[in-house]
């Protein structure tokens, strides 16, 4: 699969909270070619948006890629144009630790989708989506395309995320990571020389929170076994890290809260979720509640068994594939 690889630069860009940037750089991936109708409109457009930490190029791996962008499977990259952005604050796009630091505007998962709205208008001429969908964040910044851009899309596949706002167990544990970083007198306001102490606590809080405990006592069946495990985990979570970088994707999820508009969203929706998610705790009913709102709206919570891996099952779509490509086909695919 040839990917491609740019850049798309946003002029002036306002935030919600009231501070704006001249220029703000949104990174992107691109698969295929854009195809148009005899009026001009986009026909095969996917796009796939990545979780908090994360960036678009995560979706090229093979548990990924190779589930669903191969030739005829679901997402077909010979017949789909597949766009995978860096979040703003993630991956090659502008952030934080670019070098304005804390100084950095403030942004939300509002400002977050607009900028990916003008990417996909402005930067590269599509005006609608043949699917929108994505993983952890970018679930639940796909249940917000939904509200804010109801026909813009054919369909909707929100994967590892629940339609309300951020609050109980998996909040406080946002605010623990944030509060980790911000506590730390190391952390200096942001004016950090290298990476803070506090960045590994927090470190340690994500692992907690998107920990699967069935695979992980398999993984690591001894005492021993469970300190290289986390030691390794952790080696690779703070080499991938920024402390400013983290406080901002943690805090950008505070204007979440698509709830009270769900019946703004008209396309088909399916939403995906693992039993044994623990950032997305099935016995917490929020699903249930929400779906009466939905027109057209789809619940697969995913069972616990030897193949799902908790909050990361969401990256391992010979898993759910088969329930993405049903709903592309009751989309008209």
């Amino acid at each position: 699969m040839e990917t491609r690889s740019d850049t798309f630069l946003l002029r002036e860009f306002a935030f919600n909270a009231g501070e704006s940037l001249p220029e703000l750089r949104l990174h992107y991936r691109t698969l295929g070619r854009l195809r148009r109708d005899d009026s001009g409109k986009a026909l095969n457009a996917a796009l796939v948006l990545h979780g908090t930490t994360g960036n678009g190029g995560q979706f090229l791996r093979p548990e990924f890629a190779g589930e669903l962008f191969e030739t005829g499977q679901a997402l077909d990259a010979e017949r789909h144009y597949i766009i995978l952005p860096d979040g703003i604050g993630h991956g090659k796009s502008s952030k934080p630790s670019d070098g304005l630091r804390m100084r950095f505007p403030r942004y939300g998962y509002l400002d977050m989708i607009r900028a990916q709205y003008r990417l996909l208008t402005e930067g590269l001429g599509v005006d609608h989506l043949r699917l929108a969908m994505g993983t952890s964040m970018g679930g639940m910044h796909t249940w917000l395309w939904g509200i804010h851009y109801p026909e813009f899309m054919d369909c909707l596949a929100p994967l590892a995320s629940l339609p309300a706002e951020i609050a109980g167990r998996n909040r406080m544990i946002r605010k623990m990571i944030m509060d980790s970083i911000r506590s730390d007198p190391a952390w200096k306001g942001g004016e950090y020389a290298e990476q803070p102490p506090g960045l590994l606590n927090a470190a340690h809080l994500l692992l907690i929170m998107t920990s699967c405990p069935l695979q992980w006592q398999k993984e690591a069946p001894t005492r021993a076994q469970a300190d290289v495990s986390l030691a390794e985990r952790l080696r690779q979570a703070v080499g991938a890290l920024d402390a400013n970088d983290m406080l901002y994707q943690f805090g950008a999820s505070e204007d979440y809260n698509p709830a009270p508009d769900l019946t703004r969203i008209q396309a088909p929706l399916l939403a995906i979720n693992s039993a044994d998610d623990q950032v997305n705790p099935p016995e917490l009913g929020i699903m249930e509640a929400a779906l009466p709102k939905l027109k057209r709206g789809q619940y697969v919570l995913l069972p616990i068994d030897d193949q799902t891996r908790g909050h990361g099952t969401h990256t391992l779509a010979a898993l759910w594939k088969h329930h993405l490509a049903a709903l592309l086909a009751r989309a008209g695919d």
